[in-house]
């Protein structure tokens, strides 16, 4: 992999392809760049994509301190201009979905359009009445899982937020070894984002701004949690079309990779042209 320091941070990365259409694609909590390992090599035969290992993950750096959401938002950001991207097709599941979200909002110019799968702004549910009891019972799953990492047990802390907040009972045995090992090699840094100050916190006044495409999908198999907050997410973008894969969760990329690289294909096809 490639290297690229921001801001003294340094980022490992995979550029490939030669489309003329870039893609960026951006990993959630616990994963790396290999999340995106099904789907890349499809999507790389028309585009240009970029996928990379976030602050904190796998092969780049984790820097000492607390971290911060934003502080992702900034190095999608420079890595887009540093590699001559601008204007690119960004991709992101989950916590990368948030990344995503954030980007479009914060420098649209940067962001040709925008294909994010379930972004985890559990904050957006918790002023909602009908939807304040789904927000706590997530917090309430997660906090365990926090707790096993403050004691070490990254490997516990691991199949649990899987077994009870991710995929379902049952799941975690039955994830790829590479899977599982990089979720335990990633446990500290899921830690410091639920500690970051500004962890899933959006002005969604702010995606007003954003005049490309959007594309928001879910699994129909997945936690309750995210088809509402697809939905608000959706509601604050001036183009925005909602995706449901059926039979699929929270990681539609590696449980249905055709499907998946699909409908990243169609969506970005309808809009160049």
């Amino acid at each position: 992999m490639k290297t690229e320091t921001i801001k003294g941070v340094e980022l490992a990365y995979e550029l490939t392809g030669s489309g003329d259409v870039p893609l960026v694609a951006i990993h959630g909590s616990w994963s790396s760049h290999e999340t995106w390992s099904q789907v890349a090599p499809e999507l790389s035969e028309r585009f240009r994509v970029l996928t990379y290992d976030r602050r904190g993950h796998s092969a780049s750096e984790r820097p000492a301190g607390q971290g911060t959401q934003h502080e992702d938002v900034d190095d999608a950001a420079a890595l887009i201009e540093r590699l001559g991207l601008a204007p690119a097709y960004v991709v992101g599941n989950s916590f990368g979905a948030e990344v995503a979200v954030l980007l479009a909002a914060e420098r649209p110019e940067l962001v040709r359009g925008l294909i994010a799968h379930e972004p985890a702004f559990v904050w957006l549910l918790r002023d909602r009445p009908e939807f304040t009891s789904m927000a706590a019972e997530a917090e309430h799953a997660i906090a365990p899982v926090l707790a096993l990492i403050r004691a070490g047990d990254h490997a516990g802390a691991a199949e649990l937020f899987v077994e009870t907040v991710a995929l379902g009972p049952g799941t975690w045995a039955h994830l790829p070894d590479g899977m599982r090992n990089r979720m335990i090699e990633n446990a500290p840094t899921f830690l410091d984002e639920e500690n970051a100050p500004d962890n899933g916190r959006i002005d969604l006044r702010r995606l007003k701004d954003f005049g490309g495409p959007a594309l928001l999908t879910l699994g129909d198999q997945s936690p309750p949690m995210f088809a509402p907050i697809v939905r608000i997410v959706a509601a604050a973008l001036p183009q925005a079309e909602v995706l449901a894969f059926a039979g699929a969760g929270h990681i539609p990329h590696a449980t249905h990779p055709r499907e998946y690289a699909g409908a990243v294909t169609t969506f970005i096809d309808k809009h160049e042209g």
